[in-house]
């Protein structure tokens, strides 16, 4: 690939750092928690459990795929790299089409807990989603190198609110709170794990980036490495006080975050929590964008996708082309969800088998392309395992990416046919 068409660096290690934390810990931990613990009571802890221990081995097979192979493909490269271009596409449109329902659920969560805080109807959360959304994608219009400054001082504040909530509930933490440990038996701790695999997405979506990283090497491996531990530590603290204080059946799960915020500082500090969870929810789409615009273009680039998404901005040198493509599906997953056809607890649940497929393609790849590396091989055995079993627990949203296969699978026997068809009349 010339340089001509290759992304500018502009990202170092703090911004990636940044990016990382931003990208993982979004969305999940103002809805996750609450929803967990609904669906698995105090036994929800295991999961956390288990899933933070897992969460440094996902997020370096990612990291050293990204260190080694720095491009905007991200893992559909990998796949590529390892398995072939058709392998490599697919697994390319399931994150693709994962971001356009994954980034408005991150903005519609965020809009919900600031309407919880001041009371709004739904049609104010759906247009300050709608403004989330435009503030994501106009960064990533401007560039990168904005992108990891505003990451920066965003994640800086949301580890700061996070910590004074989880030491602030400390005191209303009941033993009570976590009788029965295990209402629902041990299906229940594998189903909320599933759900979970929503907090620990995110790395993946950073691959996507590795391409304008100054330094890959440190960039992706370090990076990658500091988020993982910070990451890992405020899910579970923050799980901790959710179930402890057992703020998630009260007000519904989706705002357990505000409540425990306004027991500690009251309507002001539901305001804070408020903020809080629309600053949260902007560094993830922020970071998301960003990856799918980038991966658009990379599989426009190289005839996988269509060609208007490889549109470059002349004066910004960013995927407009890509950008435009979320911008009209941003659009669409929003008029469903304000018309009432669909809910957020559903929404939140589709894109869950695409995310986890993208990631199996990524670690299969990282066992195939890591080989010079005693630990990678093995990292990468050991996060392909472990998302291979959360992956039953999925439902019925295996049939989102049956119905991406289905359509890839038309679309290039279609285009195959045109191919052949257009070679016989030459």
């Amino acid at each position: 690939m010339s340089n001509e068409r290759r992304l500018k660096g502009t990202i170092g290690l703090p911004q990636a750092i940044a990016l990382y934390i931003g990208a993982v810990l979004g969305s999940g931990v103002l809805i996750v928690p609450g929803l967990a613990a609904e669906i698995a009571g105090p036994a929800s802890l295991l999961a956390w459990g288990l899933m933070t221990l897992l969460i440094l081995p996902l997020a370096l097979s990612m990291g050293l795929l990204s260190s080694k192979f720095p491009n905007a493909g991200g893992v559909s490269y990998f796949v590529t790299k390892a398995f072939g271009p058709e392998a490599g596409s697919l697994v390319g449109w399931f994150f693709l089409m994962s971001v356009p329902i994954g980034a408005p659920v991150a903005a519609l969560t965020g809009a919900g807990y600031m309407s919880a805080a001041m009371g709004w109807s739904n049609s104010m959360r759906v247009a300050m989603a709608a403004v989330m959304l435009a503030v994501g994608l106009f960064i990533n219009v401007v560039g990168m190198k904005v992108a990891g400054q505003v990451q920066i001082a965003v994640v800086l504040a949301i580890v700061a609110v996070l910590m004074v909530v989880i030491v602030g509930a400390v005191p209303n933490i009941e033993y009570v709170n976590f009788r029965p440990f295990m209402p629902h038996g041990w299906w229940s701790v594998g189903k909320a794990a599933s759900i979970l695999f929503w907090c620990y997405i995110g790395w993946e979506a950073v691959s996507h980036l590795s391409e304008e990283f100054l330094d890959p090497q440190r960039a992706a491996v370090k990076g990658v490495t500091i988020a993982a531990v910070i990451v890992g530590l405020l899910y579970f603290l923050t799980a901790f006080a959710t179930v402890g204080t057992h703020n998630y059946n009260t007000a519904g799960s989706d705002a357990s975050l505000v409540l425990v915020i306004s027991k500690l500082f009251g309507r002001w500090g539901a305001l804070a929590a408020g903020l809080t969870g629309v600053f949260i929810c902007t560094a993830t789409i922020i970071a998301y964008t960003g990856a799918a615009s980038r991966l658009a273009y990379a599989l426009a680039r190289e005839g996988e996708a269509p060609r208007w998404m490889s549109v470059m901005s002349k004066r910004f040198g960013t995927p407009i082309g890509g950008i435009a493509f979320l911008v009209l599906c941003f659009v669409v997953v929003l008029y469903v969800y304000a018309n009432g056809t669909i809910s957020l607890t559903t929404l939140i649940q589709i894109p869950n088998a695409t995310f986890i497929l993208t990631y199996l393609g990524g670690c299969a790849a990282g066992i195939r392309l890591l080989k010079g590396s005693y630990w990678g091989v093995r990292i990468s055995w050991l996060s392909f395992l472990s998302t291979a079993a959360v992956f039953p627990f999925v439902g019925w949203a295996i049939l989102y990416p049956l119905v991406i296969i289905v359509g890839f699978g038309v679309t290039r026997r279609l285009r195959n046919i045109n191919s052949l068809s257009f070679k016989y009349r030459s």
